[in-house]
């Protein structure tokens, strides 16, 4: 789509033309899916005043917002961004507003506060997986895309720490709802502002055949992603546990899972850094690898800020494994579905995360922390063989770039996104 900078490196990335002001605007959209979750729950629990209530608000809003995300992610594939992402903003705010009004006060109905949730969570724009397609349009170049990939993938995971941030201090001087609000605000400004950007793409049409190619190749991103989120999700309620255990105070616990997301940052930067000469299918495996025999090992920890340490040392593997899992989703999808390539494999990372938080609170008690350790590392290490022994799929011809073809397993002549969103599914 433009001409990229000979030297590939995060600045390079910034300084291709249009980057920065569009990637600006996509960020700011998405800081709403780091404040909705939270604004939500403590909306909800208000409201009702029932924590059962706004579980069962949660995990709806939750379940409808991930699970029909490819949905989404097709018809914006279908009918380009500029005409499918303002429908899905302006309507999800909408119910968004909806459902603050309805919080506003104590005393909500639960079956109209879960209604509203559920249509909001079915309607939220798929931000993430349509910058990353956008991203490999802005950048032809494989060597400086997977720095691009990375960096958004970095950019996203302080967005997820920042936003409930931003609602604790909302919730200090105003109700709870307004947070609900400020979501609404940033998801339909911020998706305004990122459709109107001179590069953004219309309409792709995909070929049956490249559809069915690209599915092939979809199953390692898709396996590694959903492993990562089983072991992830496990990863918090074994730290309390842990900490539970032996007796440390409980606020300990959140140093364990900074050190996790620091490490995913760190981990990321240096990944997007690096230029491998294996192929990305390969590293995939190898990060899933390193991620599960890290997690299995922790259970082992003599003390908690042992465990801190293994837990820094796991997530540097997150951001590089995603990383990778969304690069090959990319380069594996057919040319009018990559927008829904990359949305398999932000679903397959929620699902693992519902799944693996259930499975783990259902062990914890029942079996030794170790041997829980042991079985949520066993999720990644069974994803790895899972993509090494996945299907393949060619690389469609118009991701040959520079007269060298971008194989599906790796990249050409040169040398891969990112971690989070796991809690909400527009990511």
């Amino acid at each position: 789509m433009s001409t990229h900078p000979s030297r590939p490196s995060y600045a390079a990335v910034l300084r291709v033309p249009h980057a920065r002001r569009t990637f600006a605007a996509a960020l700011a959209a998405r800081l709403s899916y780091g404040t909705v979750s939270l604004a939500v729950l403590l909306s909800v629990t208000r409201a009702t005043g029932s924590y059962a209530v706004s579980g069962a608000v949660m995990s709806l809003f939750g379940a409808m917002t991930v699970f029909l995300m490819p949905l989404r992610a097709s018809l914006v594939d279908r009918h380009g961004p500029r005409r499918a992402l303002p429908v899905m903003a302006t309507v999800y705010g909408v119910l968004l507003c909806a459902l603050a009004a309805l919080t506003w006060r104590p005393g909500a109905p639960a079956a109209a506060v879960a209604g509203a949730a559920a249509l909001a969570g079915a309607c939220a724009p798929p931000l993430g997986p349509t910058m990353r397609a956008l991203w490999a349009d802005l950048v032809p170049d494989r060597a400086l895309l997977q720095r691009a990939y990375s960096l958004d993938g970095v950019a996203e995971e302080l967005l997820y720490v920042s936003g409930p941030v931003l609602v604790g201090a909302l919730v200090g001087f105003a109700p709870p709802a307004c947070g609900i609000l400020l979501s609404a605000l940033l998801i339909v400004g911020g998706t305004c502002a990122f459709v109107m950007s001179p590069v953004m793409p219309g309409p792709r049409a995909a070929a049956a055949k490249g559809r069915r190619a690209g599915a092939r190749g979809l199953l390692p991103p898709v396996a590694v992603a959903l492993g990562v989120g089983l072991a992830l999700s496990g990863v918090d309620l074994l730290a309390a546990a842990f900490a539970a255990e032996r007796s440390y105070d409980p606020a300990l616990v959140s140093w364990v899972l900074g050190a996790l997301s620091a490490g995913s940052a760190v981990g990321g930067l240096v990944n997007g850094a690096v230029a491998w000469r294996a192929p990305a299918r390969t590293r995939l495996c190898w990060f899933a690898v390193g991620l599960g025999a890290v997690v299995a090992a922790a259970g082992l920890a003599p003390g908690l800020w042992t465990l801190t340490g293994a837990m820094a040392l796991a997530g540097a593997f997150i951001a590089p494994a995603l990383t990778t899992a969304y690069l090959l989703a990319d380069e594996s999808a057919a040319e009018g579905s990559r927008t829904q390539a990359g949305a398999w494999v932000n679903t397959a990372v929620n699902a693992g995360s519902a799944g693996g938080a259930l499975v783990t609170g259902l062990l914890i008690g029942r079996l030794p922390l170790a041997v829980c350790f042991t079985a949520a590392g066993a999720t990644a290490l069974a994803a790895a063989v899972a993509a090494a022994l996945g299907g393949r799929s060619p690389v469609p011809a118009s991701r040959r770039s520079g007269g060298t073809t971008v194989a599906a397993g790796g990249e050409g002549a040169g040398a891969r996104t990112g971690a989070g969103e796991a809690a909400a599914g527009g990511r």
